[in-house]
C-alpha cells in the first residue's frame, strides 16, 4: 500500500500530512519554518514518516504548497495554497462552499464548488493588519504568549476600539489604551474584532455562500473564532486539523496523480 503526502510551507509555520488510499490522514508533521526554508520543509516530512511508522520509499507522491513550495526540494509537483485549502476544506467539510485561512502574513477568502475546485478567491497580502502578524504585535506589546491571547480576549466586558490599519502601528496604538488604564483582556478582544472586521471584507468580496470553513494557525484562536462569528452571524467549520488543510489538500491532489498513474490507458484504434 503507497501513501500521498502534502507539505505546506508557510511564512511562520511548515506543515506535512500524509493520507493513505482512502484519502485519511495517517500522519502530520509541523516545525517552525525559520530562515532555512528548505530544511523546515524536510524536517515536517521527516516528523509526520516517523508518526506513520513509514519510510520516505513508502510515499509514492508529494506535492508541495504555501510560499515556499518550490523550496519542497524532495517533492514530486507544486500546487497553489489557494487550491490545497479550498480541496482540503471541502474533503474535511463537505458542505463548505467559503472558506476564510488566516495565516502569519496573509489571509484568504475562497469561494469553493461542492468538488472543492476554486470559483473565486481575494487575499490581503499588501497589508498584515487582518492577519496572525497582527496578533503577534499586541503579543509582544502586552508581553502574552501568542497561545494566550484567546482565552485572555474572552474575558473581555468592554472592548476597545482599535483604529489604526497598519500593523506597524499596532503596538503603539495597544500601549496607549494601556497607558489609558484599559484592561489587558479588552484590548485584546478590540484586536481580534478589528482583525475580524477586515476579513469579513475579504469574504464579502468573493461572497459568502453555504458552510464557512476557518483553515490556517489562527483557527487555532478561541476569540479569532468567536470575533469572525459574531461578525459573520454564522457558525464556522473549525477542526484540530484546520491548521493542516493546506497541506491535507496538496496530499489530496498528490493522491489523485497517483490513482491516475494507475488507471489503464485506453488508446484508439483505427478501424
Amino acid at each position: 500500500m503507497g501513501y500521498a503526502a502534502g507539505v505546506d510551507v508557510g511564512s511562520t509555520q511548515t506543515k506535512a500530512v500524509i493520507i493513505d488510499e482512502e484519502g485519511q490522514i495517517v500522519a502530520r508533521g509541523l516545525v517552525d519554518t525559520g530562515a532555512n526554508v528548505v530544511q523546515a520543509a524536510e524536517n515536517a516530512f521527516s516528523i509526520s514518516m516517523e508518526e506513520a511508522g513509514i519510510d520516505e520509499g513508502e510515499v509514492d507522491y508529494v506535492i508541495g504548497t504555501g510560499y515556499g513550495r518550490y523550496r519542497v526540494t524532495f517533492g514530486n509537483a507544486q500546487v497553489t495554497e489557494i487550491s490545497c485549502h479550498g480541496r482540503g476544506a471541502v474533503h474535511l467539510f463537505p458542505q463548505t462552499r467559503t472558506v476564510v485561512d488566516m495565516g502569519g502574513q496573509d489571509t484568504k477568502a475562497i469561494r469553493v464548488s461542492e468538488s472543492g475546485e476554486i470559483v473565486d478567491f481575494c487575499m490581503n497580502d499588501k497589508c498584515a493588519a487582518g492577519t496572525g502578524r497582527f496578533l503577534g504585535a499586541a503579543s509582544a506589546a502586552l508581553e502574552i504568549p501568542l497561545n494566550d491571547l484567546g482565552d485572555t480576549a474572552l474575558n473581555s466586558s468592554r472592548p476597545v476600539k482599535i483604529s489604526t490599519t497598519c500593523t506597524v502601528f499596532a503596538e503603539s496604538e495597544v500601549l496607549a489604551w494601556l497607558g489609558k488604564g484599559k484592561k489587558v483582556e479588552d484590548i485584546l478582544w478590540g484586536v481580534h474584532k478589528s482583525i475580524a472586521m477586515r476579513s469579513s471584507g475579504l469574504m464579502r468580496r468573493v461572497g459568502i455562500e453555504g458552510a464557512i470553513t476557518f483553515t490556517g494557525g489562527v483557527s487555532k484562536n478561541s476569540a479569532m473564532v468567536a470575533a469572525l462569528e459574531e461578525r459573520l452571524e454564522a457558525k464556522l467549520n473549525v477542526s484540530e486539523e484546520c491548521h493542516y488543510i493546506g497541506a491535507l489538500g496538496a496530499a489530496l491532489f498528490a493522491l489523485d496523480h497517483i490513482k491516475a498513474s494507475r488507471s489503464p490507458v485506453t488508446k484508439e484504434v483505427s478501424a
